[in-house]
């Protein structure tokens, strides 16, 4: 386990116009040692995000990456929270395009301004399981050293490959520098709102005509403690954050109390490609693949097991419970817009 060196007394979150930035930055304010906590994002906070930022001591600078150099070096910023990342491109407010500018370039210019930074001794940076890819020759588990076997086609897993190269460079550049990457597993609990989740919230749930992967979750809870711990403590390296267990795809249905509703991979591709918002490439490749991650790493170096994948998804059953009431008539009415929608796409690649 590591030691846990002076904390960082000026720290940057990035992001913080979402909940998982403002949770973990009116979260480090509070923390003894933590002097002052800025929060930088392209949009101004709103609503649940905003109160609570508003009831904390987060000084919120609206800028995008691009700024980031002026806030680190002005400020004398010690440690970077980077969490604007984005795994949906209907979260950019202009789609792909936006989406990559802000996962990839964003990212670049950020850790151009930490490389300049003198200030500068610990960096944070969000990353995903994506990293692995999707592959039939995947290992049933993977580790920290496990090289994805082919190019990921869903562009939030593009982009996190990305990402993580630009650390890499980061870290040969500056050495003093305590560089930490979390490869999170997909969110998930009573507060987490993600596409995916929303996905599974459905009536009914298109999933790939016969398969039924393994999948593995990260309760929102748990990875707010494993990103604390990273600010306020030393962990170097690139670490897996996921809940142990797994649980299928079916499982997860079931016990969300929805119904599957199994269609073509081709089918689901084609909605993927048109950008109807249904599901993206990367859902897809989950749903055909699956992904389990390796976790001996973070609970050595951490001290901390995040609660296990079953009782983390348990605990988003509950929050979406009224959602699970699906009469037959209901049923009927999800089915029959999936299928015009999907006769809508076909019409249109013609």
């Amino acid at each position: 386990m590591a030691t846990r060196p002076t904390r960082p007394e000026v720290v940057l979150v990035t992001g913080v116009s979402r909940f998982l930035g403002a949770r973990i930055a009116a979260t480090l304010a509070t923390r003894t040692g933590v002097g002052r906590v800025i929060g930088l994002d392209s949009f101004a906070p709103q609503g649940e995000v905003e109160h609570l930022l508003a009831d904390s001591s987060v000084e919120v600078v609206q800028a995008d990456l691009r700024a980031s150099g002026e806030v680190i070096a002005d400020q004398g910023v010690e440690a970077v929270v980077h969490l604007a990342v984005i795994s949906s491109p209907d979260q950019a407010r202009g789609g792909r395009a936006a989406m990559k500018e802000q996962n990839v370039i964003g990212t670049m210019q950020l850790l151009a301004a930490c490389q300049q930074a003198e200030s500068l001794r610990r960096l944070v940076v969000r990353s995903s399981t994506a990293a692995y890819g999707a592959s039939f020759r995947d290992p049933a588990v993977f580790t920290e050293d496990t090289e994805p076997r082919e190019v990921p086609r869903g562009g939030y897993a593009r982009d996190i490959l990305d990402i993580e190269s630009y650390v890499r460079g980061f870290r040969r550049r500056r050495p003093d520098v305590t560089a930490t990457v979390l490869r999170f597993a997909p969110f998930i609990g009573a507060t987490a709102e993600t596409a995916l989740l929303r996905y599974l919230a459905r009536p009914t749930v298109p999933t790939v005509l016969g398969r039924d992967p393994r999948m593995q979750f990260v309760h929102v809870d748990d990875a707010l403690e494993i990103i604390e711990r990273s600010v306020l403590e030393s962990h170097p390296g690139t670490f897996n954050v996921a809940g142990p267990g797994v649980i299928t795809l079916s499982q997860a249905i079931r016990r969300a109390g929805r119904i599957a509703l199994p269609i073509v991979e081709q089918a689901l591709a084609v909605s993927a490609a048109t950008g109807r918002g249904l599901i993206s490439n990367d859902q897809i490749d989950l749903f055909v693949h699956g992904r389990v991650v390796d976790t001996t790493r973070l609970v050595r170096e951490f001290g901390f097991t995040p609660r296990s994948t079953p009782d983390a998804f348990a605990d988003f059953v509950r929050t979406h419970r009224a959602g699970a009431l699906v009469t037959p008539e209901r049923l009927a009415a999800a089915e029959e817009s999936f299928l015009d929608m999907i006769q809508r796409v076909r019409q249109e690649v013609r």
